[in-house]
């Protein structure tokens, strides 16, 4: 699966990340933030159910669920 990850800025120098199957569209929710791109076409495994780096828990479910993956508010 391919995967493209946006990120935005959050307070003390982190980011939030957000990954959206390479062939969709940011979500209508997420577009009144201000997203970057972070990877395009970012290669993971189909059955993978993490993103470590990005801090993304949950991929398979979140994807499903809502057809893309956030990471935890805190």
């Amino acid at each position: 699966m391919r995967l493209d990850i946006y990120r935005r800025a959050e307070t003390d120098g982190k980011f939030s990340y957000l990954a959206v199957p390479e062939t969709r569209n940011i979500p209508e929710e997420a577009t009144n933030t201000d997203w970057e791109v972070e990877a395009r076409a970012f290669e993971i495994d189909d059955d993978a159910d993490q993103l470590p780096d990005y801090e993304i828990d949950n991929l398979s479910g979140q994807l499903a669920e809502k057809g893309y993956a956030m990471t935890a508010l805190h």
